[in-house]
């Protein structure tokens, strides 16, 4: 069998009323993620994609685009490549994501309530080196913990043989199960203080939460990918480079408010970071190991 351990993004909400209840929005403490020594993610990095269950094609060119903007330095400012760019940040350098294969699992065979070991089993459908292989499930799947305690999960399998460790990421789409949990700031939300939603950057906000979610989990698997690397608290349950920074996603942010977005004139979406193909995103701040501080786009 297969070791493995996981990363899971917990809900905002919960954080954020344990830091009312202790002042610590007042007073916060300072920062700092400790590096562990531990191998890191850097250089070409393939990302290869584990479809499970039924997406249309315009959601899979969301994802998609998403993780080719990362490393896309042509696109206007603010960026997702310079969001991304503070991950180059912590020691060894950058990362630079590339798409690589993808398969269609469109036929439920493992059902649609999938467990940690069918999650497993999808993420092993690639066996590369420095590779990172997302298992992303429809918006009709369950998945156990999803909407109880996580959102996705990000971990590292050790194959039968010793092989060399590969990285995974799993994000399922809260469309139906529990936007107002892994779909915020999208979707109202079911617990906390009561704000408006945005209106989602790619008019899906199932997607455009699998984005957060996503981003969340890719930053967090290059700097702290088996469980050694760069994270702050216990390692059964760390926090790492974004969720850190859980719940801001622009300057002036406070419970039940992301922060300053920018707007589409147009379209009326909130986002703060143009991508590939004139997509654009809304994406959470991320830990900077220069300042030490949560680093938002605006």
């Amino acid at each position: 069998m297969p070791l493995i351990y996981h990363h899971a993004i917990v809900f905002f909400t919960v954080l954020w009323l344990w830091l009312v209840a202790e002042g610590a929005l007042v007073q916060q403490q300072p920062l700092v993620l400790k590096y562990h020594n531990g191998e890191l993610l850097k250089g070409k990095i393939t990302v290869n994609l584990v479809w499970y269950g039924t997406f249309t094609p315009i959601q899979r060119s969301i994802i998609v685009d998403f993780i080719e903007s990362l490393n896309s330095p042509k696109a206007p400012l603010p960026s997702a490549a310079t969001w991304w760019g503070t991950t180059g940040k912590y020691k060894g350098g950058s990362s630079a994501l590339v798409v690589g294969k993808q398969y269609l699992h469109e036929t439920y065979s493992l059902g649609k309530f999938l467990r940690s070991r069918h999650l497993i089993a999808l993420a092993s459908k690639f066996n590369e080196l420095d590779s990172i292989t997302v298992v992303l499930t429809a918006k009709d799947v369950a998945v156990d913990g999803f909407c109880v305690s996580r959102c996705g999960t990000h971990g590292a399998i050790r194959p039968v043989g010793g092989k060399p460790r590969r990285a995974f990421v799993w994000v399922g789409n809260p469309e139906t199960h529990c936007p107002g949990q892994c779909a915020w700031p999208f979707h109202q939300p079911m617990y906390g203080p009561q704000t408006p939603p945005l209106v989602a950057p790619n008019g899906d906000v199932g997607v455009d939460g699998m984005i957060i979610n996503l981003a969340t989990l890719l930053a967090g698997t290059v700097t702290n990918p088996f469980n050694n690397g760069y994270f702050q608290g216990p390692p059964t349950a760390p926090l790492e480079a974004v969720s850190a920074c859980t719940g801001t996603f622009g300057s002036g942010s406070y419970p039940g408010y992301p922060g300053r977005a920018l707007v589409d004139k147009t379209t009326g979406a909130s986002y703060n970071a143009h991508g590939a193909n004139g997509r654009k995103y809304l994406l959470p701040a991320m830990w900077d190991p220069q300042s030490s501080a949560c680093k938002t786009l605006v």
